[in-house]
Formats: C-alpha cells, sequence, structure tokens
C-alpha cells in the first residue's frame, strides 16, 4: 500500500529544494539552455501547485485535471459529469480560455485561497446572479490569469473537477497554463477522441503521466457507435505499447449533443466515468492510493530531473568560464604588451618626437606634454582595440557568447577613448603637481618652470633610449636627488594608471558577462537538497 509521507522534516527538505530549483539560471544561449528552463518551469510549476500544497494538506479534496487537444469534448465532460453547464462548450476553438474549478460547495474554501496555483486570481461568479454570463466574459476577455471557482451539489465533497485549456491550443498563453494546470492533478484525466487519439499531442501528455507515475485516467471521446470496438482495441493496443495497458480507460460515444457542442451528455455517456472518480473519493483506501501515487511518483523523477539541472547548470558555469578566460588571457596579453612598449619608448614617436626635437628652442613644455599625452593614449587605446579583437576571435566559436546581453556589448569606440583620456590627463595633472612639489624643494630665485619640469620628467620616463639626455636636463634643474625622486614618484604614477586602465576596460567588456550571474554554487546546491530530500524519504 502506496501511503503519503507528511512529515514537517520532509516538508522541510522539499521547501529548501523547491528554493534551490527556484534559483537556478540558464542565461546563456547553449544548446540544452531551452530544455532546462522548460524542466525548471514544470518542476517549480508540480512542486508550487501540487506537491507542497498536497503534502501541506492531505485531507484537501481530490483535483482531477481534465486535459486534452482542441475539440477533444473537456468542457462537454465535465459539463456532463456535473450535471450542468458550467464551462463554455461549443463549435468555436478554442471555448475554453479560463480555466473553471468545480467543486461541493463544502469544499469552496479549498480552492478560494492560493493553496494550489497560487499564480492565478479567483474569479467566483454565483449561478443565478443577474449579468453572470457578462461578469464571465469580461473576466475570459481580461489578460489577467484568472481561475474561475463553481460550486455545484452534484459533486460528491472530496472531489473537483478543473476543466483545462486545450493543451495544443494556438494562443501559447492557454498551452502555458494548461500545462501548469495539469501539474496541479491528483489524477491526471485525458481526453482524446476516435478521430485524433494517435496524434502526438496526448502521447505527449500520456508518456509524461507515466513518466511521474501519476495517477492516469484516460477517456476516448466521440466514438461512432459502428467502429467503437475495433477503435478501442487500437487505442488499447498503443496504451499497452507504451506501457500503459493498466491504465483505466473509458470510450464516450458520438452523440449529437457532443457533435454540435450542446455541452452536456446523457448521464449513462458518463457513468462508468463518474463512478470511477467517485471511488477514488469516497472509498479511503483509492483516495490515500491515487494521491500518495502521484506525489511519490513526483519524488522519485527528482532522482533524475535535478542531477539533470544541475548538470545544465554546470555547462553553464563551464561556458561562463571560458567566456571570462577569454577577456582576462586577452588583456593580460596586452597589459604585458604595452607595459614593454612603454619602456621600449614607444610613446615618443610622431609628432611627440617631433616635439622632442624642437624642444625648447621652437617648442613649449605645454605643447610637448599636450604631444606625449596623446601619444600615450593612443598606445592605450590601441591595446585595448587589440584585447577586443582577441576576446572576438575566442567568443566567435562560443555558442554562448550569443546571447544578446553579450552581443550588445559597449564597443572600444569614442567612450573608450574617452575614458582612456581622461586617465591620461589625469596622471598628467598628478605629473605636475609632483613637478611642482620638486620645484619648490629648491631656492625661490633659481626654481626652473615647473610645467619645464614635468615635460622632461614625462619624456625621459616614455621616451626609452631616444630621450636620455631628457633625464641629464633635468638634474641639471632640479639635482640628481631631485630628477631620480620624480622619476621614481612619476614611474610608480604612469603604473597605476596604466594597470587601472587595463583593469577598467576588461571589467567593461566582463560587466554583461557578470550581470548574467552565472556560478559554481547552483550545480552543488542541487544536488545536495535531492541528497537532504532523499535522506528525509
Amino acid at each position: 500500500m502506496v501511503t503519503l509521507d507528511v512529515r514537517p522534516q520532509l516538508l522541510d527538505a522539499l521547501s529548501a529544494l523547491r528554493d534551490r530549483v527556484a534559483a537556478a539560471r540558464f542565461p546563456l544561449p547553449l544548446a540544452g539552455a531551452p530544455r532546462a528552463r522548460a524542466n525548471r518551469d514544470e518542476l517549480l510549476a508540480q512542486l508550487d501547485d501540487y506537491l507542497v500544497p498536497r503534502l501541506r494538506r492531505p485531507q484537501a479534496p481530490l483535483l482531477a485535471v481534465v486535459g486534452g487537444s482542441t475539440g477533444a469534448g473537456k468542457s462537454t465532460l465535465v459539463n456532463s459529469l456535473v450535471g450542468r453547464r458550467v464551462s463554455e462548450a461549443g463549435v468555436l476553438r478554442p471555448t475554453t480560455r479560463t480555466p473553471v474549478l468545480v467543486c461541493h460547495p463544502e469544499d469552496h474554501h479549498w480552492f478560494s485561497g492560493m493553496r494550489v496555483l497560487p499564480d492565478l486570481t479567483r474569479v467566483w461568479v454565483p449561478r443565478g446572479d443577474p449579468g453572470a454570463g457578462d461578469d464571465l466574459l469580461m473576466q475570459e476577455s481580461t489578460p489577467t490569469r484568472v481561475l474561475r471557482v463553481e460550486t455545484v451539489d452534484t459533486l460528491p465533497p472530496g472531489l473537483a473537477l478543473l476543466d483545462a485549456p486545450d493543451i495544443d491550443s494556438l494562443i501559447s498563453d492557454n498551452r502555458v497554463l494548461a500545462a501548469e494546470l495539469i501539474c496541479a492533478a491528483d489524477i491526471w484525466v485525458m481526453v482524446t477522441t476516435a478521430a485524433r487519439y494517435a496524434d502526438a499531442i496526448p502521447w505527449h501528455l500520456l508518456r509524461t503521466a507515466k513518466e511521474y507515475d501519476a495517477t492516469l485516467v484516460t477517456v476516448l471521446d466521440r466514438v461512432p457507435h459502428q467502429v467503437a470496438a475495433e477503435v478501442s482495441r487500437q487505442y488499447g493496443a498503443l496504451l499497452t505499447k507504451a506501457g500503459l495497458g493498466e491504465v483505466p480507460r473509458f470510450t464516450v460515444p458520438e452523440l449529437p449533443e457532443s457533435a454540435w457542442g450542446g455541452g452536456l451528455l446523457p448521464a449513462s455517456a458518463v457513468a462508468q466515468l463518474r463512478t470511477w472518480l467517485v471511488h477514488q473519493t469516497q472509498e479511503p483506501g483509492a483516495r490515500e492510493y491515487a494521491m500518495a501515487r502521484t506525489a511519490q511518483g513526483l519524488l522519485d523523477s527528482l532522482k533524475s530531473r535535478m542531477p539533470e539541472l544541475a548538470s545544465a547548470t554546470a555547462s553553464q558555469y563551464a561556458a561562463a568560464l571560458r567566456l571570462t578566460s577569454a577577456v582576462e588571457t586577452a588583456y593580460d596579453s596586452e597589459h604585458t604588451r604595452v607595459r614593454g612598449r612603454l619602456q621600449a619608448g614607444a610613446v615618443l614617436a610622431g609628432d611627440a618626437l617631433k616635439r622632442w626635437r624642437a624642444f625648447p628652442l621652437d617648442c613649449t613644455a605645454g605643447e610637448l606634454l599636450d604631444a606625449l599625452v596623446e601619444s600615450l593614449a593612443a598606445l592605450l587605446l590601441c591595446a585595448v582595440t587589440a584585447a577586443d579583437e582577441r576576446v572576438d576571435d575566442a567568443w566567435r566559436h562560443e555558442q554562448a557568447a550569443t546571447a544578446p546581453e553579450l552581443a550588445d556589448r559597449d564597443r572600444v569606440s569614442e567612450s573608450a577613448e574617452h575614458r582612456i583620456g581622461l586617465a591620461v590627463r589625469r596622471w598628467r595633472r598628478e605629473l605636475e603637481e609632483y613637478a611642482d612639489d620638486e620645484v619648490r624643494r629648491l631656492d625661490r630665485s633659481l626654481a626652473p618652470d615647473a610645467e619645464a619640469v614635468a615635460a622632461l620628467a614625462a619624456t625621459g620616463l616614455l621616451g626609452g633610449r631616444r630621450a636620455r639626455s631628457a633625464g641629464e636636463r633635468l638634474a641639471e634643474r632640479i639635482g640628481a636627488h631631485g630628477a631620480l625622486r620624480l622619476r621614481d614618484r612619476a614611474g610608480r604614477l604612469l603604473t597605476e594608471h596604466l594597470d587601472r586602465v587595463i583593469h577598467v576596460e576588461r571589467e567593461r567588456r566582463l560587466a554583461p558577462l557578470d550581470a548574467l550571474d552565472v556560478h559554481a554554487e547552483p550545480q552543488a546546491e542541487l544536488i545536495a537538497a535531492l541528497s537532504v530530500l532523499l535522506k528525509e524519504r
């Protein structure tokens, strides 16, 4: 006998697992990411809409969700089981837009709150109220996700029926909602027709129910009397082949009411199905078995589903690491290269070299500093551009790099040029302040021009062998000790600004990736949560 385990420790472990599943993210467009997201959403729906509420309230009524394809006759079937029209049925498709839950008046409190399907707003239109039909149409036309709750005396206490939207609806929101509703069921009632019982979509639901070992019943609807025996035999053979031969199966004949969407069949047409459902509700052993089988089947499915989610999170993290590594490797390489070029005096070239050769006769100290700053900024911008090009080449082979958040990244353009220009000009201002400090140490009557001192210090620092005379001329102006002290301070300052520029641009490139919040922890957390749950079971 299967029994329902409702110990507090199990509920705590299940709640912790649910939180870990909700926290799992799959933002990078890897091959398995869509499936992982769908599996996570489906699992969350089953935990939130069924398993956790059922374990917390085992005494709540059984919920049988009636699902199936467009035109399968779900609404007509529900109306006929209840004995009056509670769900709109007709020849127009899709008929069921707003899901309808029907229960005994004594059970209304179980479904008026948020115990199950907490994301759906409850709407209750009492029968017999003037304008109830208009209110219903208004609710069905609104984009808000709602669940209409009806109460009838013709259903026994302890049983609720839910008429779900079409699982193959042309409206995507209806398809999603139908899947969520089925996940909330104690009993899955799968409805198909004599004309469509071999279609792929109903069989997908049947295989899913088998995978989760859910309490399942199938209804073969609208079966012409002339071919009833043959169709039933073929359908039974397909069920047996799929490992579902033991699933209760009911046949509803084709009648004028079903053909024209009248919404109500004779009681005899659905008597066997109604008797089976009532038995599941009123016989304690059958009720316990129906609940426990679905709940235990879902719990058992976690053994394979949780590792699959964990594996998908690991793939996300591995891809994020590869993308991050490509950025860091490119920028580290360019950082090393640009430091080497600075030591080789690459900045003292072009206009800067021309200005140095003309200094001080035909070039002022300010003009020389301007040329050196411009050349230094160009060198740093080239390094950043080269690093980004290397990143682009590496990312071109990574599927994860096609994420919109990464493809729309800030390029090395005017913004990078602006940031680097600000950094270099800031270095110049601080260098000039250092030069002014050294000049103040000297006798005021013999003190040289501070800007000229700064220009000589910058040239000696950035010019390599071609600027050896700059150091000598600097020593002549502020003394050997002053020149050495200024050169050391200016060198440390240049290193700090260079490191900061590369760091800022590296972080700029990594920022969209960091914003995706892909970490290693979710994989271990998912497995740990599963381990705790299995131990409690």
